[in-house]
């Protein structure tokens, strides 16, 4: 950016649209007084051509002329008294002036022409004893031309005089431009300086308060926006607060629970009040606290992926082949639920990882409602996976807050979990672009829909049909 554009921008935004308002009505009244100057002055010398063409050629008979050669009728009385006369003959081209005067020496070729009968009349401006002059030549009937020649010097004075005003006329234009376009940038740009200290505020106090919108003017549709901006981060304010509330009081209960066993374990260490099976009992029980902490952390974290600090790797996946790998690895963490599977075939772009952590948090929620030696159903039908069981199904009251991040059931708070499983199905297929829906099985348990857009054939196929 050069010198110039930086120091301007350094300005306020009120001194900038004084200035650009000064200097487009100086250009403006510059280009106006000159047009006017212009026209003026050619006026002025069309008009004194007339003058001295109607005057010449009332006066450019023989009688005239010849009575003015013998000097029997005085200019005055052709109205020529404010011009000098002279003649000047085509045959020997000498001139000859009713009274003697230096303007004979600056008779040239445009007189020529006219005596010679090549143009019909002539006009220009010569200088004559450091004076200007309009000088007009006519044809006269004896092979001779006509010349008048008049001083200059009133029209110069009148056009000086008309420069004085119009420059008078231009700086105080511009003088009051400026003041007006200070008092415009100054009430114009009111409702900036109120939106500029009102952000000032949030800025320093961090209170999210709307700001006052008056009118419908792009400041106002700014001032909108910046609302809307305010209500979106008031939100996740407000989520972000619940979920550190949720998440501190949900590990507080593990946390309480493995420091009691701990405690236990450190007592027993010193004495031989506790068995050995009893000893073994609290280090499974710190084993499983841990281990759900760990989910619980884990949970914790995927479910914070609102805004990823780097842009997600996605690639094509073959859903049907992840719902496998799910499957596979819930299988081995559960041996008294038998699973059924179809599949057809559906290609999405995702992230594999983000999508099998979200089928497998399905299946492990099927898996723990469904009783010993039930089924869960799981079909993969146009990229919509039905994830359902023989449990007792969800209730109404339950059932629209199933999605809600630590939301734990009254049947669910005895048994393991964090209640963020579902919350995180819910967010990697809001990522995804698709939808996630709790309902009814066929079975009569609980089941649910997780559905996300792709084609039926992979990508490589696509591109080359």
């Amino acid at each position: 950016m050069p010198r110039w554009a930086a120091l301007h921008y350094r300005r306020s935004l009120a001194s900038r649209v004084t200035l650009l308002t000064t200097i487009a009505v100086g250009l403006t009244v510059t280009g106006v007084a000159f047009a006017a100057y212009a026209t003026v002055r050619m006026q002025s010398l069309d008009s004194l051509d007339d003058s001295l063409h109607s005057r010449a050629s009332q006066a450019a008979n023989a009688d005239t002329l010849e009575a003015l050669a013998r000097e029997e009728i005085p200019p005055w009385a052709l109205g020529a008294a404010d011009v000098k006369i002279f003649f000047l003959d085509a045959d020997d081209q000498t001139v000859r002036a009713t009274s003697p005067h230096s303007a004979v020496s600056q008779i040239g070729r445009a007189e020529l022409r006219v005596a010679f009968g090549q143009q019909s009349w002539s006009a220009r401006t010569v200088m004559i004893d450091r004076e200007r002059f309009r000088m007009v030549a006519v044809p006269a009937e004896r092979g001779e031309a006509l010349i008048l020649a008049q001083s200059l010097e009133p029209t110069d004075r009148m056009l000086d005089r008309l420069g004085l005003v119009m420059l008078f006329f231009g700086v105080a234009g511009m003088i009051a431009a400026g003041l007006a376009g200070w008092a415009v940038a100054r009430n114009g740009l009111r409702p900036v300086r109120r939106l500029t200290t009102a952000v000032e505020q949030i800025a320093r106090t961090e209170r999210l308060d709307p700001i006052p919108v008056e009118g419908r003017d792009e400041v106002a549709r700014l001032a909108v926006a910046f609302n809307e901006l305010l209500t979106a981060l008031s939100a996740s304010q407000a989520r972000q607060r619940q979920l550190v509330a949720d998440a501190g009081h949900e590990l507080r209960t593990p946390l309480t629970s493995l420091r009691t066993n701990l405690d236990l374990l450190a007592q027993a260490g010193t004495s031989t009040g506790l068995s050995a099976e009893s000893r073994e009992e609290l280090l499974a029980d710190v084993r499983g606290q841990i281990s759900e902490m760990t989910t619980l952390i884990g949970d914790l974290v995927e479910l914070a992926r609102d805004d990823p600090s780097g842009v997600p790797a996605v690639e094509p996946v073959e859903l049907a082949a992840v719902v496998s790998q799910a499957v596979t690895r819930v299988r081995r963490r559960t041996t008294t639920v038998e699973f059924e599977v179809h599949t057809e075939p559906w290609w999405v772009t995702g992230e594999p990882a983000a999508l099998e952590r979200a089928i497998t948090n399905l299946l492990d929620n099927a898996a723990k409602w469904s009783p010993e030696g039930g089924r869960v159903r799981v079909a993969l039908s146009h990229g919509t996976v039905m994830v359902s069981d023989q449990g007792g199904g969800i209730s109404v009251n339950d059932l629209p807050h199933v999605f809600d991040r630590f939301y734990r059931s009254t049947e669910s708070r005895g048994m393991p979990g964090s209640g963020l499983g579902l919350s995180i199905v819910k967010a990697v297929a809001d990522r995804h672009g698709g939808t996630v829906r709790a309902g009814t099985g066929p079975d009569g348990g609980a089941a649910f829909w997780f559905q996300v857009p792709g084609t039926m054939a992979p990508p490589e196929v696509l591109a080359r049909s």
